[in-house]
């Protein structure tokens, strides 16, 4: 299993409003607390990304989403089918939700991991966390503690050190409402 003293630490520095990087599916994430807008700013400030952009949040159960789901937003069965897995969906956001997660729009792209570390972080954390590639906006994302090291150095509070999943590519993107690939990528 994965060391436990690791995931805590991890789980910490999230929720005192750190920035982290975590193996995903397909390549390392970074990753904060999605309430806690400097931290967002943060992440946003180390990828050289727009605040318009908005975030996937990655959760570890589809109950993590809820609270940033629109009311009576109903979670298709192709969306649960396609879960927990590397495909994100755009859906309805909540008025809760935060302008800086979701790029100001009134939608909101999430998702439920099947990669058991990344998983592990979001239950240890105690719900969904943002999750974007490591990688400088326009460049490739990392794929190694390694990577993330050399890329980011100190601008990061913490790695959590872990093998990324065999997938070639991002998680796919599609747009629940209509079901239309919004970004190819691994499904």
């Amino acid at each position: 299993m994965f060391p436990q003293l690791r995931l805590r630490q991890a789980a910490d520095i999230l929720i005192v409003g750190g920035v982290v990087a975590y193996p995903t599916e397909s390549v390392f994430g970074l990753g904060c607390d999605p309430m806690n807008a400097a931290a967002v700013a943060r992440i946003n400030a180390i990828k050289g990304r727009s605040v318009n952009a908005g975030f996937i949040l990655l959760a570890s159960d589809k109950t993590q989403l809820a609270p940033y789901l629109a009311a009576g937003s109903d979670i298709a069965s192709e969306v649960q089918e396609s879960w927990p897995g590397p495909v994100s969906w755009v859906m309805p956001a909540s008025s809760q939700t935060p302008p800086w997660i979701t790029g100001n729009r009134d939608t909101i792209a999430v998702r439920v991991t099947a990669h058991p570390l990344a998983a592990a972080l979001c239950s240890a954390f105690g719900g969904a966390i943002v999750s974007t590639s490591a990688n400088r906006s326009g460049r490739a994302a990392a794929r190694s503690v390694l990577q993330v090291r050399r890329r980011f150095g100190s601008t990061l509070d913490y790695i959590l050190p872990g093998d990324t999943g065999k997938e070639a590519l991002p998680s796919e993107i599609r747009d629940s409402r209509s079901g239309a690939v919004l970004r190819p990528g691994c499904k």
